[in-house]
């Protein structure tokens, strides 16, 4: 069970930071991602982490977003910085590629 936290309403320009806790280990999973998905649209990946460390950014968010795993913690979050509207989704994390069931997302909201 993975569980998003950490969305809201923002204004543009501002930040947050999104947070993953997963229920069971995660330490064995090679990739780790965020995933967002607005109104109409298909879930995209926007960025991940092996579990060496070599990050995947998506060129919409580079320079914006960061993505970071804790292994022992079981978490994986995601800190993004310098938001703009066209970043409005639900926001999701899960494997890359993804297996795990997802969760319930968190709502991110950036006005403009």
């Amino acid at each position: 069970q993975l569980q998003a936290s950490g969305g809201g309403l923002v204004q543009a320009g501002g930040s947050l930071r999104l947070s993953c806790a997963a229920s069971g280990s995660i330490s064995s999973i090679r990739t780790m991602g965020w995933y967002r998905q607005a109104p109409g649209t298909q879930r995209e990946l926007v960025a991940s982490v092996t579990l060496p460390g070599t990050l995947y950014i998506a060129d919409s968010v580079k320079g914006r977003f960061t993505i970071t795993r804790d292994t022992a913690r079981n978490t994986v979050s995601l800190q993004m910085n310098n938001l703009k509207p066209e970043d409005t989704s639900v926001y999701y994390c899960n494997s890359v590629p993804a297996f795990l069931n997802w969760g319930q997302g968190t709502q991110v909201t950036v006005s403009s």
